[in-house]
């Protein structure tokens, strides 16, 4: 039964691997021969090249900023003595719960105004509003966990502050933030729906260019940048297994 309901899960993504290895010009499954031609029409076009680099390029902003912006506000959820600390904890996790259709048109009525469509910067802040929550929520995991007697022993052995944060703390919730890097950096790089308010003619995502292009000019060359992507999010996931077990 389990491996009925995982082939179930699975399957889709199988047939979007051999989809993206076939050679017709339109949607075929299962495809007649075999071939690399649509990874290779991925990498020959500037257009798809453009939109990953920029994509690629936000991401990694967004990972960096959530890292510090995340773990400072775990830090300051588990171990300050905050008024309104669930209030607080409530507005840091909201995006996960708010629909994004809804937070895109939000962010576009506020950033269209400021010009801050279609460009680093804008992009930059929305990504980071919804990747900031997966690193709170591991680093707060992690905190909780942590026992507080190493730091109170550091600190009476005469470390400062500091001292105990960087030498006792931060090491032992290092796979916590790493954790929440990797979920952060997938949530910017996959997010479609918010990329879509915000894109413009100068500044598109891959995941918008891919849904326009599914709408306008479907070719199979969508399938092999997916099953570029279900790539890299396994290699992902796997260096996140890696890193909590050793």
């Amino acid at each position: 039964m389990i491996g009925l309901i995982l082939l179930f899960l699975v399957l889709p993504t199988l047939i979007v691997v051999g989809i993206s290895l076939g050679t017709a010009s339109y949607i075929e499954f299962p495809p007649a021969a075999l071939s690399l031609r649509w990874y290779q029409a991925y990498f020959n076009d500037p257009t798809w090249m453009a939109a990953t680099f920029f994509s690629l390029k936000i991401a990694l902003a967004t990972t960096a900023t959530s890292i510090v912006v995340g773990t400072l506000a775990a830090i300051a959820l588990v171990r300050g003595n905050l008024p309104g600390k669930h209030i607080i904890q409530a507005l840091v996790l909201g995006p996960l719960i708010i629909p994004h259709i809804v937070f895109g048109v939000a962010l576009y009525l506020v950033f269209a105004p400021l010009r801050l469509t279609g460009n680093f910067a804008g992009f930059l802040v929305a990504h980071t509003v919804l990747a900031v929550p997966y690193v709170v929520i591991s680093v707060m995991a992690a905190l909780q966990r942590f026992d507080v007697s190493l730091e109170l022993a550091a600190l009476s052995c005469g470390a400062n502050r500091a001292q105990t944060f960087c030498y006792v703390v931060l090491p032992n919730i290092l796979p916590a933030i790493a954790t929440g890097a990797v979920f952060a950096f997938l949530s910017s790089f996959d997010e479609a729906t918010v990329a879509f308010f915000l894109s413009d003619v100068g500044g598109k995502t891959i995941s918008s260019k891919m849904f326009k292009d599914i709408d306008f000019n479907l070719t199979p060359v969508i399938a092999a940048i997916s099953t570029m992507l279900v790539a890299v999010s396994f290699l992902l996931m796997g260096l996140i297994h890696q890193a909590r077990h050793r």
